[in-house]
């Protein structure tokens, strides 16, 4: 695996490929690597002549100052992992590599009704803070398949939104791998490695609410197992930010199910300081 701190660099390097033809897979991650990454990294192998991973914690994505600070870094073990995986490729910027002229130079994303909804409500600009990241990064690796996990959902969305905005659909095949879970079902995260003892006991509770929703769901009003899901996370210590049902192709939230149409349960709590989020498609 060769490592690239300077874009100039990489993109020097990724232009010497192109002439050897097969395509460029690309990873975007914050680091704090987990198996659910590495299946993203595994996947894009198979698929692509070359695979390129970028570890970069966005500072314009984290609407609490607090939370970017205590984001972890594990960035020896990360290294190790990609390794192991056989990634070619890791992307290592500075700030300055990825903004230079500043992070607060922003450019307005046009997401709609995406940006209002969900995280988009509880995290006012986190969206238009990936937006800025995920731009910046095609624009250096223009890459062929972009790979990334379905524990997202909402920003698997946003950024094939964003694909489309900035006029690269037809380069770019955006790839959305199912959610990694650990045995007790939890969503494989980075932040799971902040949970305490106790709170990584309880944190399952919330794919066993997701679980009771998908169980107990049946035609007509949704409103009971979506307020029988709230009790449970409450009664198991969350604070919660939300638990909606909504459209899986454009999560417009719904409390009436005609019996067909797509839909996604969709949760975001904390457990003490710690925000988990997760998603089942439940039909």
């Amino acid at each position: 695996m060769i490592l690239f701190k300077k874009t100039a660099d990489l993109r020097k390097w990724l232009d010497a490929q192109q002439n050897g033809g097969g395509d460029i897979g690309f990873v975007p991650t914050m680091g704090a690597l987990h198996k659910g990454h590495i299946s993203l990294i595994e996947t894009s192998i198979k698929e692509n002549a070359v695979t390129v991973c970028s570890i970069f914690v966005n500072p314009a994505q984290f609407n609490d100052p607090a939370d970017f600070e205590k984001y972890p870094i594990t960035l020896e073990k990360d290294i190790g992992m990609l390794e192991a995986a056989g990634c070619d490729i890791l992307f290592l910027p500075a700030v300055k590599q990825i903004y230079p002229e500043g992070v607060h130079s922003r450019v307005n994303y046009e997401l709609g009704y995406l940006e209002t909804v969900l995280e988009g409500k509880f995290r006012p600009g986190h969206f238009q803070g990936v937006c800025m990241v995920v731009h910046r990064l095609l624009d250096i690796v223009l890459p062929d398949n972009l790979y990334l996990g379905q524990k997202d959902y909402q920003q698997c969305m946003v950024i094939k939104k964003l694909v489309e905005l900035i006029k690269q659909e037809e380069k770019i095949n955006v790839v959305v791998c199912p959610t990694l879970r650990e045995p007790d079902g939890l969503a494989m995260s980075s932040r799971n490695l902040r949970l305490g003892k106790n709170e990584r006991e309880t944190a399952p509770v919330i794919y066993h609410s997701l679980s009771l929703i998908q169980k107990k769901l049946q035609k007509g009003n949704t409103t009971a197992i979506v307020k029988e899901a709230h009790s449970m996370l409450e009664k198991a210590g969350f604070k919660i930010d939300y638990v909606e049902i909504a459209d899986a192709r454009n999560l417009s939230l719904v409390t009436k199910w005609d019996g067909r149409q797509k839909i996604t349960a969709l949760i975001a709590a904390y457990l003490n300081q710690v925000r988990l989020i997760d998603n089942m498609t439940l039909n």
